[in-house]
């Protein structure tokens, strides 16, 4: 299959998708960060979807990373790991790559600045949540130097809840809770982009398909 999509268009559709992920990410989060206090819960959609004010220092879904250091050490790394996917994407754009593989690899990129912004900027020009409900550019100034901002997620699915079977190894008989993580738009569009990558690999690659293929019935032969 050749791809009609110019370098120009490729790199158009990942500016558009960077767009929207990001003003969508952020408009979220200073949405919840002004208007809820940090742990407030409100249910959207009866007991299965809350909006729920959590804040982390660390990684995607609420996992945490060596305190101030390792926080520090992770923004970093989140900085140069972007630069790096968006080269790659410029990269693929001049090769005329297929356009699934613009689309996984933008929002794997927008989901990485849309918390980087949180980790870099937040702690500047936002009180802090843990002293009550947040306002922006506060006169005494923000509440953590720059890139040790706190990471705003909101959205958090307690789908089903019961006991592990008392023959499963380590949690058996104990209560359970599926889903526990807290997360953000910014995750979703991570995840989003890899489980299209690793769905349509073979789509998006269909030479090395082919040629894989050919070897195997040649094999046979």
């Amino acid at each position: 299959m050749t791809n009609q999509y110019s370098g120009k268009k490729l790199l158009l559709l990942s500016a558009a998708i960077l767009f929207f992920v990001l003003l969508l990410d952020q408009a979220v989060k200073i949405w919840v960060k002004t208007h809820f206090l940090l742990g407030e819960s409100v249910p959207v959609f009866g007991n299965w979807f809350y909006i729920h004010f959590t804040e982390n220092y660390g990684m995607a879904f609420g996992m945490e990373f060596g305190g101030g250091s390792g926080k520090l050490f992770l923004s970093l790394f989140r900085i140069f790991a972007s630069a790096g996917i968006g080269w790659y994407i410029i990269k693929l754009a001049r090769e005329n790559a297929h356009p699934m593989m613009i689309i996984c690899f933008s929002l794997i990129l927008a989901g990485a600045v849309g918390n980087i912004i949180d980790s870099v900027i937040y702690g500047r020009i936002f009180s802090d949540s843990a002293e009550g409900m947040a306002t922006m550019f506060p006169a005494n100034g923000g509440y953590a130097p720059l890139l040790h901002g706190r990471v705003v997620d909101m959205l958090y699915f307690p789908l089903f809840s019961g006991v592990f079977p008392s023959w499963v190894p380590i949690w058996g008989g104990e209560p359970f809770l599926f889903f526990r993580p807290v997360f953000n738009i910014a995750d979703s569009s991570i995840t989003i982009g890899v489980l299209i990558y690793l769905l349509f690999n073979n789509k998006m690659h269909p030479a090395k398909t082919e040629i894989a293929v050919q070897e195997e019935t040649s094999h046979h032969q």
